[in-house]
């Protein structure tokens, strides 16, 4: 049973676009509406259209738009119910006691989330316990104080294959709720059995506070190391990050990005309240794009050794997409941040943290280390490879002085890489420029991203749109449109919103995009964004009414839809008086 249309329309009224994206996204004004860096993909020059009066949100770059309820769908990749759930709670208000839309969603959700929570409150009992002497004694050697135990709420599984099982049956969970959790395994017999065996625990915990899934990791040489939890409705390892929850609030102003969980707890332990960690996994957009909510600088310090090179190389890209400023830290005589801070103390790291390596200059000596620079044809390659990094840099005085950095490594003048230097951006700029020029003589700017959205009559499209963009400006306007109703649209996604909208204005409700948030795809919802952030007027809207209502009959009956040749005659004749009328009234 869907949610009450009145709920809905107050719940919207409560919610002001702007204040609900500034949460998460930094948005300058300009003009009447507000621009900042799109949340849902990475881009350095902000696509992410905020539009108040209209109360929705258009990227200009992937596509994405709609209002309120699915920013927040999107955003923590929860179903309708959910998102409106976690507004009504931001607004004040009681969700209404109904069906749902999506049986059990909610309840499933929350459900983990409790079960994971009970989980955590068991590993960290054991841990403190007589079953936990061993990982107790792991951590304590690993240099954790008592009040980092706590804090993180780390745990301990102990050597059984059903010992969180059994202690969770006691709570009135059975097996199958512990394999939604991800907590336990079926094996191919059909046996099930705690997931985390013999192992010190990290809970993961999402920004909201919530135990979300967990890491489970060794205290020998024995693998795999770490064992982390799997994919389940609560937990996304590419949409999470270790300790986020805690470096979000950090007065730091930059993140620290590790490797590994006991990397970041030590840094905190230390006084660096803004490391991080990826969950198993390597850096994803994702994570470049909620770091960047948070904070404006990254440094990565990730291990010294091959695999975190290559990782780091890896990672900067993604996290200047998202619009961070990146730095590396390179470590002497240290494998890690942990092994460094008990090596040479808090102090020499905080010293190496303030001399962290600008990205280009990092990366500029990665490339130099692939050449002999004492072989000329290897000092071209290495110059031409240099060039083309450099050439990626968005002002010229970047250029001029990472182009110098590099001629000064090999020995050439400033005057030559700075030719190397335009030559490549030259380059790059033609095979950028003919992408748009391709881009912008294809016909399909006129129709829907989507493919499975497309129009079969563009003219009828395109007044079908502007009947939807006036009822979106003012409810109001729905009395001018007795008649028309979206069967006689020539799509059926405008045609679905325009009745949707149609029926909400004749009950004085709210008109706003955001409203067809819960009977549309996402993928519907972006295009109906796109069709409402398109220019329209509402001072002449009975005669752009009429003209729409005109046009869009008028196809209909010149594809045959059933009229006979008086009925042709009379839409003739009507489009003839309306244009007579408009040019009198030009005049």
């Amino acid at each position: 049973m869907p949610l009450p249309d009145r709920f809905l329309d107050e719940l919207l009224s409560r919610t002001d676009i702007v204040d609900l994206v500034s949460e998460s996204v930094r948005l300058t004004k300009k003009g009447n509406s507000w621009w900042g860096c799109c949340p849902f993909h990475s881009e350095k020059t902000p696509s992410f259209h905020v539009v108040p009066d209209r109360q929705m949100y258009k990227c200009f770059g992937c596509g994405k738009g709609g209002g309120a309820i699915n920013y927040v769908m999107e955003l923590e990749n929860l179903p309708f119910r959910d998102a409106v759930a976690v507004l009504a709670q931001r607004a004040g208000m009681q969700m209404p006691e109904i069906g749902s839309s999506s049986p059990g969603a909610r309840e499933r959700r929350n459900k983990i989330l409790e079960i994971n929570k009970q989980a955590a409150r068991a590993f960290h009992r054991w841990l403190n316990g007589p079953e936990g002497i061993r990982g107790l004694s792991y951590l304590q050697a690993r240099g954790l104080s008592k009040g980092v135990l706590v804090n993180f709420g780390l745990g301990f599984a102990p050597d059984s294959w059903n010992g969180l099982i059994t202690a969770m049956a006691a709570l009135g969970y059975d097996k199958r709720d512990l394999l939604d959790a991800g907590l336990a395994v079926s094996s191919k017999d059909g046996r099930i059995y705690d997931r985390f065996r013999n192992r010190v625990i990290f809970p993961i915990i999402d920004v909201r506070g919530d135990v979300i899934g967990f890491g489970g990791r060794v205290m020998d040489d024995s693998t795999p190391k770490y064992l982390n939890s799997p994919d389940t409705p609560v937990y996304n390892k590419s949409r999470n990050l270790f300790a986020l929850n805690r470096a979000k609030t950090s007065k730091a102003g930059r993140v620290i990005l590790t490797e590994g969980y006991m990397d970041t707890i030590s840094l905190h332990q230390a006084g660096f309240d803004s490391a991080v960690a990826s969950l198993g996994t390597a850096l994803t957009e994702e994570h470049g794009q909620l770091l960047s909510r948070y904070f404006k600088e990254a440094v990565i310090a990730y291990d010294s050794d091959g695999a975190g090179v290559a990782a780091a190389q890896r990672a900067i890209p993604l996290l200047e997409k998202a619009g961070l400023k990146v730095k590396v830290l390179r470590m002497q005589g240290a494998k890690d941040p942990d092994e460094f801070i008990k090596a040479r103390g808090r102090d020499a790291f905080a010293q190496l943290l303030d001399q962290s390596e600008n990205q280009v200059d990092y990366r500029l000596a990665q490339i130099q280390k692939k050449y002999d620079l004492t072989d000329d044809s290897q000092r071209v390659a290495f110059l031409q490879e240099a060039a083309l990094l450099v050439s990626t840099l968005p002002s010229a005085v970047e250029r001029e002085i990472y182009g110098g950095h590099a001629a000064q490594t090999a020995e050439v003048s400033p005057e030559t890489m700075k030719m190397e230097v335009d030559r490549a951006l030259k380059s790059r700029l033609r095979r950028e420029r003919k992408r748009q020029e391709r881009r912008e003589l294809s016909t399909a700017q006129l129709q829907p991203r989507a493919r499975t959205l497309r129009y079969e009559n563009i003219r009828s499209a395109r007044a079908e749109e502007g009947l939807l963009r006036l009822l979106m400006l003012d409810p109001s306007l729905v009395k001018q449109m007795e008649g028309i109703t979206g069967e006689e649209f020539t799509s059926s996604l405008l045609g679905r919103a325009f009745d949707r909208l149609r029926g909400l204005a004749e009950e004085g409700l709210s008109t706003q995009l955001a409203v067809l948030a819960e009977g549309f795809s996402g993928e519907e919802m972006d295009h109906l964004a796109q069709v409402a952030a398109q220019p329209e007027s509402v001072a002449h809207s009975g005669r752009a009414i009429e003209d729409y209502i005109s046009l869009i009959r008028g196809e209909r009956l010149l594809r045959g839809g059933g009229a006979d040749e008086a009925d042709l005659l009379l839409a003739a004749q009507r489009r003839f008086q309306q244009k007579k009328a408009y040019m009198e009234e030009s005049k």
